[in-house]
């Protein structure tokens, strides 16, 4: 099971049209339990005082820029990514929309070279697909300013989006590694110089149950055949209560002690 050809499809589709690029980045909201934990900790982080200056590591097809662009309207965010085509493709929707806080720019994050320009580095889905990550995290400490945060979302190693299955139901093709326990993420983090201010599963077994029905089975029966994309609304209207039921009970869940997704925030002192 491959996920970028179903991305690509889906983008090609709302690219040109901000309306349907709205409803593109809603559904992403209410579908991928991954934005309700990273929205989450967002707001709880920057309640009271925003931050200044963002960068979006990572931003593929900008639904988190976004969200931030509208939750802070007075901070300045630089969004990268090494996706050309996604890069014009945000650019040409925050244009429409008159957002003017937020730039998109082509880098590789294993080459940047900011320093103690950020105030927050959010990056989402990103460091699975990097092999020189712990060269990524010191990057990231260095473009922080002092008591800047970084927010690193990922699968854990213990079968983040099915990797440990090594065939065609699998997304290990798209990764570089199977995912991160706690010791390994967080002792890399801190080798590049971030105290270590929170950490937690997600994806536990409400988490699982939910991508199983919400998100995997759609897209095996995608990556057969895209006439199934006339029957998505039928499966999803039969699906959906309990594919939510199963979010919310996996996001409410408290000390979850595995989950095949991690969440971890560090702190540059």
């Amino acid at each position: 099971m491959h996920y970028d050809p179903i991305k690509d499809k889906i983008g090609g589709i709302v690219k040109k049209s901000p309306f349907l690029r709205k409803i593109f980045y809603k559904i992403l909201g209410l579908m991928f339990l991954r934005e309700w934990y990273v929205k989450r900790r967002i707001k709880e982080l920057y309640s009271k005082r925003p931050p200044d200056d963002i960068l979006d590591a990572g931003c593929g097809f900008g639904q988190y820029s976004y969200f931030m662009a509208k939750k802070f309207p007075n901070m300045k965010m630089l969004a990268v990514d090494v996706k050309v085509d996604y890069l014009e493709d945000c650019k040409y929707f925050f244009d429409k929309c008159g957002i003017k806080n937020t730039e998109f720019e082509y880098a590789d994050l294993t080459t940047i070279e900011f320093k103690e320009r950020f105030d927050f580095v959010l990056s989402v889905d990103v460091m699975e697909h990097i092999e020189d990550d712990i060269g990524v995290f010191r990057r990231f400490y260095a473009a922080l300013r002092p008591g800047g945060r970084v927010m690193i979302n990922t699968p854990s190693n213990i079968g983040g989006s099915d990797a440990e299955h090594e065939d065609d139901d699998s997304f290990i093709g798209e990764h570089v590694r199977l995912g991160y326990s706690k010791e390994d993420i967080c002792t890399k983090l801190e080798s590049a110089g971030f105290k270590i201010e929170s950490f937690e599963y997600t994806y536990g077994k409400w988490g699982n149950l939910y991508w199983k029905l919400g998100i995997k089975y759609p897209m095996l029966m995608l990556n057969k055949s895209q006439i199934f994309f006339i029957l998505l609304p039928f499966y999803y209207s039969i699906t959906i209560w309990w594919t939510l039921l199963f979010m919310w009970l996996d996001v409410n869940e408290k000390n979850k002690a595995e989950g095949t997704g991690v969440l971890v925030i560090g702190r540059k002192t």
